[in-house]
């Protein structure tokens, strides 16, 4: 008796006919269409900058030597009393930094991190195309839960983590690690299309690119 998942398999076969598949590993090849985004590293940071300020995140370009300083200052501007940071973060960022540091050994719960004014983190890479950020639990990233219960996201993003596009970025994932794509803060809305920040995870998120 024929199911309706053997009707759907079927086609699915009968539709990859034409597809070339990977030597010995039977999985069919995907041809990406090409990023229409510039190859030029300057003009992939604009337009990284561009897509993240569309999805509403507050960017800020600035170089290595002088992150401490903006660190401080926009931890300063948020009135932030009490900062998260994950293991291996580097030491430096926050060398000018006067709030409490409070470094995630993996007991903190959603309950404690609801207390914490903001947390901060490197990542993976970024997407210029999408406007999109990629943490993967990776060093100075830590777990999922730091970055989607403080209400407060600073990301620090360097220039060479960042890709044209999702097809690119891809390639360079462990697809075994758990990964959080942002593209801006947090935000949903209603039948009426009334946008509300914070549900998700934080209501603003601050990304530093350094150049």
């Amino acid at each position: 008796m024929t199911t309706a998942r053997d009707t759907v398999l079927a086609r699915i076969r009968a539709a990859l006919t034409d597809v070339p598949a990977h030597a010995g590993t039977g999985t069919a090849e995907r041809g990406y269409l090409p990023a229409h985004v510039p190859d030029d590293p300057a003009a992939l940071l604009d337009l990284l900058a561009e897509n993240l300020a569309d999805y509403r995140a507050h960017v800020h370009r600035t170089t290595a030597d002088a992150l401490p300083a903006l660190l401080a200052r926009l931890l300063g501007d948020r009135g932030t009393r009490v900062l998260v940071t994950p293991p291996g973060l580097p030491a430096d960022w926050l060398a000018l930094a006067t709030v409490e540091q409070l470094p995630d050994d993996g007991s903190l719960t959603a309950h404690a991190l609801e207390s914490v004014d903001s947390v901060i983190t490197g990542c993976a890479l970024a997407i210029a195309e999408t406007g999109t950020i990629v943490l993967d639990t990776g060093p100075g990233q830590g777990r999922r839960l730091l970055t989607l219960v403080p209400d407060h996201h600073i990301c620090v993003v360097r220039a060479d983590q960042v890709l044209a596009s999702v097809p690119q970025a891809l390639p360079l994932l462990d697809p075994a690690r758990p990964q959080t794509w942002i593209s801006g803060p947090s935000a949903t809305s209603d039948i009426e299309l009334d946008r509300v920040e914070g549900v998700h995870g934080p209501r603003t998120l601050e990304v530093c690119i350094l150049a």
